[in-house]
């Protein structure tokens, strides 16, 4: 592959909702610029960007692929993504890296859910962008519909640069609103406008170029005195529009087939931003913020936006290069992690393909492999220029599992493994819950994880099982209760004695307050120290329901010692058993956690959702609508949210998102708390049978 200098360069990322053409898209742009010899199927598993196994086998892009298209000249990195809302991280970290975005929009289905969050995306990193009406060939194909159905959404004005010459059957090719062409198949070839379409595609044209009039002073002067603009003129004019997001181009065609990818291709060249062109990055140096200019001659500076680990290759990492220069043979400074790297060799990547290069100029995107520390969002820089690159917002995980190993070999490895995963994909995360004892491991919905714990198997060789997680519920008491426990041990010889009284009470300020209150030497203080362990054992146990216990005040107040048989474990042990009685005559109560829920919906949606809400035992909070979308706050006990993230989509059609966060605990009820004590008793029998 030929070196590309930075004004030759687009990097572009193709989004939409699942199935609208974006993996065919970029597999017949490779084909009709010469790189492979035929255009692959995603149901035959052989399409270049979707290459690993899990994507052959659900027939559906799971990560962002790079595939660079060399054409005219110029290099354009596509970055194919995910269509399906689970995998939203991976589009975030495409558009982070992109300097313009293709929307691919199905031409019978219109703008789907899937497309609608990619945009919003768009919309929030101020992305120039195209939108595509494609699969123009299909069965109720309907241009102006699909059309019609982005502007409906789309806050910035969407403006036809080409019409569908024919619909359905009939199809045959596009008509270029600027050279005034109608162009067949892949658009090599342009021939005039058909006579039905002329007046249809005049009207066009007129609303075309008064668009591109706005992209300047002097056009618009000039097309308010002649009432007409040149090519050149329209797309200087476009290229300017498009560019500051004044409004965006619509494109049409059967890009799986390449019918229209000439025209296309022509216009991500001619209208889309080179990285030159886009603003000055922000970076953070040391203290204070730097401008990153695009530029050769510019301090080192890669954002590395994905790494992924490979059984054969080992760990493979994927930069951007948003200043200088980056040379195979070299080493680098990790900012993030204050480390030295060496720079193996730099490769282009195309799908599961790499190919040698030398160097990468300025706004380039590449891949390095066998990085030993770096991870997705770190900086590479020069060690006496520190840089680091900001990260995008991602969305907080919400869909959780409890993971287990499978054997005795995978237990070992697990938490490495789970690392590398987060690592990769900055929408998952894990932790272990000190409450329930389980690994928990977090992530956009259920798809999400199960990719997850397939990829933990064919790449790291760990087996992992899931279950739904725990909820960590709390034992409290809810009055004051005092008890008395004698252990006495004879067993031959020196035994064991220690006595011990104390009284429990509520402490709704601490998870445990514990207090020496024995007057008289009834017992040394010496043993407090044995008692409190015998005690703070039993909370975390628990003794309703297998709970840790919080919330308790205890005080020691009485208790015999023997001047041979006391001891430490003794007086543990009575401690222990103290506490036990004390509590069980305290009221014990279950506490579960309450969570602050914040649901956004679209407005339509809005009471079926308050009348789920109604079912999950929660307490609507407030409530608020504005631009169609309507906020919905409440607060809800955890163990009704576990599974929230696939119902929520299910009623609200993929369009619903939320977010929670712990805000109090309270008083399971009485008939739920009975429901919780029976399953623990259970659990406890079938232990004990084993």
């Amino acid at each position: 592959m030929k070196e590309y200098t930075t004004e030759s360069i687009r990097n572009i990322a193709l989004v939409s909702h699942s199935g609208a053409g974006k993996t065919m898209f970029a597999e017949a742009s490779l084909n009709f610029s010469g790189a492979t010899t035929r255009i692959g199927k995603i149901e035959d598993g052989t399409t270049v960007s979707d290459f690993e196994d899990e994507e052959i086998r659900r027939k559906i892009s799971l990560s962002t692929s790079v595939v660079p298209v060399e054409y005219k000249d110029h290099k354009i990195n596509l970055l194919d993504t995910p269509g399906y809302t689970d995998f939203i991280g991976e589009v975030i970290s495409a558009l982070r890296v992109a300097d313009g975005v293709v929307v691919l929009v199905d031409s019978v289905a219109g703008l789907e859910v899937g497309t609608e969050i990619a945009w919003a995306n768009c919309d929030l990193m101020k992305l120039p962008r195209f939108v595509v009406i494609n699969k123009m060939e299909r069965d109720n194909a309907n241009f102006q519909k699909a059309l019609a159905s982005v502007q409906e959404f789309s806050s910035t004005r969407v403006i036809p640069v080409q019409l569908p010459w024919g619909e359905k059957s009939e199809f045959q090719g596009v008509i270029d609103l600027i050279t005034m062409k109608a162009y067949k198949g892949d658009g090599k070839t342009a021939v005039e406008i058909p006579a039905e379409m002329k007046s249809e595609t005049e009207e066009a044209r007129m609303v075309l170029v008064e668009a591109a009039a706005e992209g300047a002073d002097e056009l618009l002067e000039k097309y308010l005195d002649s009432g007409e603009l040149s090519d050149d003129e329209i797309i200087s004019g476009l290229r300017s529009m498009v560019r500051t997001c004044g409004f965006i181009p619509a494109f049409t065609g059967s890009l799986g087939v390449g019918t229209g990818i000439a025209l296309l291709l022509d216009s991500i060249i001619n209208f889309m931003p080179s990285p030159t062109d886009i603003p000055a990055v922000m970076a953070q140096n040391k203290d204070k913020d730097e401008e990153l200019k695009a530029s050769d001659a510019g301090p080192l500076a890669a954002y590395i936006w994905k790494t992924t680990a490979d059984p054969f290759v080992g760990k493979q990492t994927f930069f951007r290069l948003y200043s200088g220069t980056l040379s195979s043979d070299s080493h680098v400074w990790n900012q993030n992690k204050g480390i030295d790297e060496r720079i193996g060799t730099l490769s282009v990547p195309r799908g599961k393909e790499t190919i040698a290069a030398k160097v990468f100029h300025c706004g380039d995107i590449g891949v390095v492999p066998k990085l030993t520390e770096t991870s997705t969002g770190n900086t590479l820089c020069d060690k006496n220029h520190p840089i680091t690159l900001p990260l995008p917002a991602y969305p907080k995980a919400l869909y959780q599992v409890a993971v287990f190993p499978k054997t005795q070999a995978d237990s070992t490895k697990i938490s490495p493994t789970l690392t590398r995963l987060c690592e990769e994909d900055l929408t998952l995360s894990w932790h272990n819950d000190s409450t329930t004892l389980q690994t928990i491991l977090q992530g956009m919905g259920d798809q999400h994880i199960d990719v997850a714990i397939r990829r933990a198997t064919s790449k790291f060789q760990v087996n992992l099982v899931t279950s739904e997680p725990k909820v960590p519920y709390k034992e409290a008491c809810n009055k004051k209760a005092e008890a008395t426990y004698r252990h006495k041990k004879q067993t031959g010889g020196s035994g064991q004695f220690g006595e011990v009284s104390l009284r429990i009470e509520p402490c709704p300020d601490k998870d445990f307050d514990f207090t020496w209150d024995v007057f008289g030497g009834a017992v040394s203080q010496s043993y407090s120290s044995s008692i409190q362990k015998g005690i703070l054992s039993v909370m975390k146990e628990g003794i309703l329901a297998g709970y840790p216990v919080s919330g308790v005040r205890v005080s020691v107040f009485d208790g015999k010692e023997h001047p041979v048989d006391s001891k430490p474990i003794a007086f543990e042990i009575a401690g222990r058993e103290a506490f036990k009685q004390a509590f069980k005559e305290a009221n014990p109560v279950l506490q579960e956690p309450i969570m602050n829920a914040k649901i956004v919906v679209p407005e339509a949606n809005m009471g079926d959702v308050i009348g789920d809400l109604n079912t999950r035992r929660a307490r609507v909070m407030g409530m608020d609508t504005e631009g169609g979308k309507s906020t919905v706050s409440a607060h809800v006990p955890l163990v009704e949210m576990l599974r929230y993230t696939t119902q929520l989509r299910s009623m609200t059609g993929g369009r619903g998102i939320f977010d929670m966060e712990l805000d109090h605990y309270e008083v399971v009820p009485a008939q739920i708390t009975a429901e919780i004590v029976a399953a623990r008793q259970k659990e406890l029998a079938a232990k004990k049978e084993e």
